[in-house]
């Protein structure tokens, strides 16, 4: 509790300088900063002759000379972006828990002054401490922009599925957390006391000896505890207007102001709390790294401020600003509600055209992955398209199978190339799931492609190949135009000259590239009418790159409600999913739902 009361007494004292600081940060960084390092990345990728970059080409690429030496520089600016957040972050606590008050100005001055030791040869662990522990472990005391990084969904799926995979990116993770709370006072050590990295990991494990398990839970409580009051702050305020509007809302003019009211306030109390986030990480930290020097009775060394700024004319200045952007917010949020009410605006959301959903594997959560019954129960649930993935056997026939061996699914360790249709047309494809599909088989394409025909079904037929195919392309194209099928499917691949293959056996079929990175100018693929990406590489950008050439984006594999919606806010056209029921649900909730009535219907429900 007395670590509680010190994190809140250094955030007070300079609560402002830290909320100007990060604010100016943040705006840095969404008008400068991040755009900056993305031209870099570009202009790399220009110089080394990509285009794009999926995962066919991003090996070749990143083993380029000239990739490697830029990406290089590209690390080191991103470190020293970041190291500067930091660094001011601890510099204002300092001031805070001296009882100084500081200039944001000064702050920042003094940070530049420290980050130049960042290019001594002795601080290159420093960029592992910066941009791989912190950031992967998530706790909440990066900067914002390292902490977008993320691990994409499918491979922590894969992981998840695979138990050796699982226990060892568990025991990465737990040495990482290990290792950084025994480094976690270096960068204070390294800030405050000018010494270089390597001595500031050696004070770090000294004052944290014994105390790594106490250190961690300090730090998740005081950012609970945080969560909780931010919450709590916001239902409360959200609460009093709430009620107020009741009693002065028959008025449609004072009811859209308290509505506007409502907004602004979630929006100001939010933002805020982004703001603080990484200082009250660092406030736990800090205090914790004060309380281990002084009963290890080390000398606390403390950077001796002095002030040449004309802070008070900025601040004059800053709060007019401030007082102008508060008063003409509220008066066009009022206008805005005012006019929602009045029936003014529309704001029912319908798309010119239709999300579709895309059964992956077929109905693969409920029923054995790539068989009949999958097949079927993606119908009964309402799929728009079929997902399967086709492989060749050694007698040329082509079959319904995700993995290259068989083991997974029917417990036979074989793989596709190295057996006939015949050897493995009565194997159990089903109990692998549940004992109660033990009758299910591995199906041909051209099984599938009949029972879709006559359900009125559309297929996404995906081509795995081994390398040991013979006519992989054009046996699934000749299945294909035997049933007539060219107009009801897509065919689809991750290694794009399969894609090229299928075009010159018939140009009317429609091609999906898939791709677990897309970056670049993808859409000069030539032999793609369409794209299919990892959800968490999918962005506005793609998006509308995709459609200005008048081609579609599909994105896998997407099973939480989070990860829908935001697919259909960035307007993507198909979503693969293990999850359709959900998927639909969410889709139909974008379609129907009316912005202030689910709004009020929100706040109701917790009032």
């Amino acid at each position: 509790m007395s670590s509680i009361k010190k994190v809140g007494a250094m955030l007070k004292c300079n609560l402002k300088q830290l909320l100007i600081f990060e604010l100016i940060f943040k705006l840095l960084s969404f008008l400068i900063f991040t755009p900056l390092f993305i031209s870099i990345f570009n202009l790399i990728m220009k110089l080394t002759g990509y285009n794009y970059l999926t995962l066919e080409n991003i090996i070749s690429f990143f083993l380029n000379p000239i990739t490697l030496i830029l990406l290089l520089v590209l690390v080191l600016l991103m470190m020293i972006y970041t190291m500067f957040d930091i660094t001011t972050i601890i510099i204002i606590l300092d001031a805070s828990y001296n009882g100084q008050k500081i200039k944001v100005i000064d702050a920042m001055r003094i940070a530049i002054a420290k980050c130049r030791k960042l290019f001594h040869l002795k601080n290159i662990l420093l960029a592992v401490m910066v941009l791989f522990l912190i950031p992967f472990l998530h706790i909440g005391v990066a900067s914002s922009f390292i902490t977008t990084i993320k691990i994409p969904e499918f491979i922590l799926d894969f992981i998840v599925k695979n138990k050796t995979l699982l226990i060892l990116f568990l025991i990465v993770v737990i040495g990482l957390v290990i290792l950084l709370l025994k480094w976690m006072y270096s960068l204070n050590y390294f800030v405050l006391e000018d010494v270089n990295f390597k001595e500031a990991r050696k004070r770090s494990i000294n004052i944290s000896k014994k105390n790594h398990l106490k250190d961690l839970l300090t730090i998740t409580v005081i950012q609970i505890l945080s969560s909780v009051f931010y919450f709590l702050f916001v239902a409360l305020g959200v609460l009093v207007i709430f009620l107020f509007n009741k009693i002065f809302g028959n008025i449609i003019i004072i009811k859209s102001i308290f509505t506007t009211i409502i907004w602004f306030f979630i929006a100001i109390s939010f933002i805020g709390y982004t703001l603080l986030a990484t200082p009250i990480s660092y406030a736990g930290i800090s205090s914790l790294y004060y309380l281990h020097k002084g009963k290890k009775g080390e000398k606390i060394k403390s950077i001796k401020l002095t002030s040449n700024s004309h802070d008070l004319k900025i601040d004059k200045y800053l709060k007019r600003i401030v007082a102008a952007f508060v008063l003409v917010s509220l008066i066009l949020g009022t206008v805005f509600t005012y006019g929602l009410y009045k029936g003014k605006y529309n704001l029912n959301i319908e798309y010119v055209r239709t999300l579709e959903v895309t059964a992956h594997r077929g109905a693969s959560v409920n029923y054995p992955e790539n068989t009949m019954s999958a097949f079927v129960g993606a119908k009964e649930l309402g799929a728009d398209f079929i997902e399967l993935d086709v492989q060749q056997t050694k007698d040329g026939k082509i079959i319904v199978m995700h993995d290259t061996n068989l083991k997974r699914t029917t417990g036979v360790n074989k793989n596709t190339w190295e057996v006939t249709y015949d050897e493995i047309k009565d194997l159990d494809a089903g109990s692998f799931l549940d004992k109660k599909y033990k009758d299910e088989r591995i199906p041909l394409l051209r099984d599938v492609i009949e029972w879709a025909k006559d359900n009125d079904m559309k297929l996404n037929i995906e081509l795995k190949p081994t390398g040991r195919e013979k006519d992989f392309e054009k046996s699934v194209i000749d299945i294909v135009e035997e049933f007539d099928y060219v107009n009801n499917c897509v065919v689809t691949s991750q290694v794009y000259s399969v894609l090229e293959n299928i075009k010159k056996e018939n140009d009317k079929v429609e091609t999906v590239y898939v791709m677990s990175i897309a970056y670049g100018n993808i859409t000069t693929l030539k032999y793609a009418d369409h794209f299919s990406v990892e959800a968490s590489n999918v962005n506005r950008a793609l998006v509308n790159r995709v459609h200005n050439e008048g081609k579609q984006l599909y994105a896998w594999t997407v099973n939480t409600k989070d990860n829908i919606k935001n697919m259909i806010d960035l307007k993507v056209d198909n979503i693969i999913t293990d999850n359709i029921t959900l998927a639909k649900d969410t889709i139909y909730e974008s379609k129907t739902s009316n912005l202030i009535n689910e709004y009020v219907g929100w706040i109701e429900k917790i009032f």
